[in-house]
């Protein structure tokens, strides 16, 4: 373009100049990371989990629809996009030791695990609450509630306490979240699924130490997180043993959420009566 008044071109190369050397100097506090783009993917999954929730199981329900099909297919959508969503915070992590991550990271990273593995998985149990035939809709709601709170509150003291490296100090919020879609999906009796929903929000808020998922760890995690896809496709689509096979990962998703406690517990317990071992051992 060509301003009339000086004849000159209005996007001229000084222009451009300026504008690299703006970016030059912009503040390393606002310049994304590929982890941080790998964290903004996780809140995307979040927020589109409580979407096809919303659409595809709430609405439908509220107009009457008896079609079981569309809540099907919504459920096993908005579960993936979750299980998506831990992919990427597991993938944010590894990127940001192997490369770099922004002043940002850290924060991103939080505010993406309250709107995927906080806000999602409660909205998931509350819409649970409303459409379950012997749910109590506002007894759901507290739960989802705990769910809610839970996560809030472990996010704010990972920020503020230092744990042993490789350790993490109640159970992680992916993990969490996981847990309590599994326990909805279970299909269990309402008074059951109510108390091991609030049981799991609990170990998210204990001193539990649960191990970072690292190495050979990080790989069965991931494994575990793409077959938990594969059961709910085939959940999804009706596949001849479907239902089964999601009730059986749902039911291993449970039971690890309960056995690796009792290990942790376990561990701690011998290594303090070694520590009172070797003390006595030491005196004189």
């Amino acid at each position: 373009m060509i301003d009339p008044d000086t004849q000159a071109g209005l996007f001229t190369d000084t222009d451009d100049e300026d504008a690299i050397d703006d970016a030059a100097d912009m503040p390393l506090s606002l310049r994304l990371s590929i982890a941080d783009t790998l964290t903004l993917g996780n809140a995307t999954c979040g927020f589109m989990a409580v979407y096809f929730t919303t659409t595809g199981i709430l609405i439908p329900h509220l107009q009457g629809s008896q079609e079981t099909g569309m809540a099907r297919h919504s459920a096993a959508t908005a579960v993936i996009l979750m299980l998506l969503a831990a992919i990427f915070d597991l993938c944010d992590g590894l990127v940001a030791r192997k490369l770099r991550s922004s002043p940002m990271g850290a924060e991103l990273d939080n505010l993406s695990d309250l709107i995927s593995f906080g806000l999602a998985p409660a909205y998931f149990v509350l819409v649970y609450g409303m459409v379950a035939d012997d749910a109590h809709q506002k007894v759901s709601a507290v739960a989802a509630i705990v769910v809610l709170l839970a996560v809030v509150l472990r996010l704010a003291r990972f920020s503020c306490v230092t744990m042993k490296d490789g350790m993490f100090q109640g159970m992680p919020s992916p993990f969490g979240a996981l847990t309590v879609v599994s326990i909805v999906l279970l299909e269990l009796p309402f008074i059951p699924t109510l108390l091991a929903i609030i049981g799991t929000a609990w170990l998210m808020v204990s001193r539990v130490e649960y191990p970072k998922p690292r190495g050979v760890l990080a790989v069965a995690m991931l494994a575990w997180i793409v077959g938990a896809m594969g059961l709910l496709a085939a959940w999804a689509f009706e596949a001849p043993g479907g239902q089964m096979l999601l009730q059986m990962g749902c039911a291993l998703q449970v039971v690890l959420g309960a056995v690796i406690p009792l290990f942790a517990t376990a561990r701690r317990v011998n290594t303090f009566r070694d520590n009172r071992r070797e003390a006595r051992a030491a005196q004189p």
